[in-house]
């Protein structure tokens, strides 16, 4: 079996409880792509509503990673939930862009810009009074 070109890292954090924050790098195509679906499955199995996805360190999507980005924000729709993009690369943005995906996920710049836009979602004062207690 080979080994890929261009592995793909994931790191999961958890900035609030219903919140996962996965910074992504390396390419994310065909041959990555069920790495990140294995991440994203295991914060949704963990009760996570809200998805930051950090894709400031990869210089390429394809279709499978869009697909993947897709696939978890019909899953959360229900919860309800969001998935957010954070500071795409000047290509990746143009594929999102051109595909429509930014318009159907909401790109912002930061992860403070993504948790205010969190904030800002249906049932979010509710889920912030449940937070502090």
């Amino acid at each position: 079996m080979p080994i890929a070109q261009n592995p793909l890292s994931v790191e999961v954090s958890v900035p609030r409880e219903d919140v996962a924050l996965l910074t992504v790098e390396g390419y994310l195509d065909v041959d990555t792509a069920t790495e990140l679906q294995a991440h994203l499955a295991n914060q949704l199995h963990h009760g996570r509503r809200h998805f930051l996805l950090d894709l400031t360190g990869v210089p390429f999507m394809d279709s499978s990673g869009m697909n993947i980005i897709l696939r978890v924000y019909q899953e959360v729709r229900d919860r309800p939930g969001s998935v957010h993009i954070i500071a795409p690369t000047p290509a990746v943005r143009r594929i999102l862009d051109l595909t429509g995906v930014s318009i159907t996920v909401p790109v912002s710049e930061s992860t403070e810009e993504a948790l205010a836009l969190v904030d800002q979602e249906p049932g979010a004062a509710e889920a912030a009074a449940e937070r502090q207690g």
